[in-house]
């Protein structure tokens, strides 16, 4: 009796874990779920495919904003209620996207993404240690993270998919109809998770002062500014450049995701020891995919290739640099996440903005070369510090 006590009280504690971890893979794919649709979302509205780029930089940017002034100003409100605040404004913002009749009206929804996203990842940063015993919560951290990181790989496939099969306004309306089922598993299962107050400005100067958070931020920028400059305009890269047919790039897209699947899982086993060295695996795979692509890419099978490629060096970015931030302050985890949560999103925007101007601009593959030498300064960066470790 005792021991199904246990196993079932086991559950009951992992389950909630599971629930947040849905919550970040939601507003995750919701975030990501333009670019797989970019080219079909800039035809139905009448713009441009580097106009079309501001549905990913505009919740990004604000995200980044976002993310610090929801810790602070959460105070002791329970992150229960939070938490369930933001998925129903997260139903809301993919309704009103779903039904968007021209991009003033899209990007107004995808603002309320943006506010969604910096809270939802600002918070669940910190609830890990909250919702397991203590020697769990590395465990459970990786699992509410996990979701980002599954988001990020799978959301642009999961989107290219629903939109080629029955059209760009369905893969919103199905996020929406999934982010309130999330929303009704949160009622059902998190707990009251109140808090005696919140983090404030001080203690935020505090952590920016800290020397390993500077150097994950810095990481974090340049690793995802390189990322999304180029892979905002995967889907034309695709068609344009490899030569695939429009009606196959969800498939390909899906393999993209399951090798990020394999990269995520690969990161979370050597991220724990050896932090360092899988950022720089990481940073090495994000230099050679933008030569790879320029070089072997402009064929079917060659573009195919360095896509799964692609997916399998960024799969593990996520759970890398966030097992970074964690360790750097392993005491004030919440704002560390909202940290690194704003230069996460920063990166986006700044990646998808910058990629925008150059396609509307210069060429499609300039892109390429400029995450290439964004990927080259992270992976520089690595180094200095895997040598400075080794002499201290």
């Amino acid at each position: 009796m005792n021991t199904f006590s246990t196993m079932t009280s086991a559950r009951a504690s992992w389950t909630p874990v599971l629930a947040v971890g849905l919550a970040t893979f939601s507003v995750v794919t919701t975030e990501m779920l333009p670019v797989g649709l970019l080219t079909s979302i800039a035809g139905t509205l009448n713009i441009s495919t580097g106009h079309a780029g501001l549905m990913i930089s505009l919740p990004a940017l604000l995200a980044a904003l976002f993310a610090p002034f929801v810790v602070i100003a959460s105070g002791g409100i329970d992150r229960r209620r939070i938490l369930c605040g933001l998925l129903t404004l997260l139903v809301i913002a993919n309704l009103a996207s779903a039904l968007a009749p021209n991009l003033m009206i899209m990007l107004a929804a995808r603002i309320l993404v943006g506010f969604c996203m910096g809270g939802v990842w600002a918070i669940a940063g910190g609830l890990a240690s909250r919702l397991v015993p203590e020697r769990a919560a590395g465990l459970a951290t990786s699992i509410i993270f996990g979701g980002v990181a599954a988001a990020s790989v799978l959301g642009v496939p999961l989107g290219a998919f629903i939109g080629d099969v029955i059209g760009w306004r369905w893969a919103f309306a199905i996020m929406a109809i999934f982010s309130a089922l999330v929303l009704a598993l949160h009622l059902a299962v998190i707990p009251a998770l109140h808090v005696a107050g919140s983090a404030n400005i001080s203690q935020f100067m505090d952590q920016l002062g800290n020397r390993k958070i500077q150097a994950g931020l810095l990481l974090t920028l340049l690793l995802v500014t390189s990322h999304f400059m180029a892979f905002t305009f995967v889907r034309p890269l695709l068609t344009d450049v490899s030569g695939f047919d429009a009606q196959w790039t969800g498939a390909i897209l899906f393999a993209y995701g399951i090798a990020g699947i394999g990269g995520n899982f690969l990161a979370g086993i050597t991220a724990a020891r050896h932090t360092t060295i899988t950022l720089m695996m990481i940073a090495t795979g994000l230099v050679l995919t933008p030569v790879l692509f320029i070089t072997a890419g402009q064929s079917v099978t060659g573009g195919g290739a360095v896509l799964v490629f692609w997916g399998l060096a960024y799969g593990g970015l996520s759970v890398g640099l966030m097992t970074w931030m964690i360790k750097a302050a392993p005491r004030a985890v919440e704002i560390a996440a909202a940290l690194y949560v704003g230069v996460f999103n920063a990166g986006i925007a700044l990646g998808s903005w910058a990629g925008g101007h150059i396609v509307d601009t210069f060429a499609l593959t300039d892109t390429l070369w400029l995450a290439c030498a964004l990927a080259i300064a992270a992976l520089l960066l690595a180094v200095v510090i895997g040598l400075k470790r080794r002499q201290a």
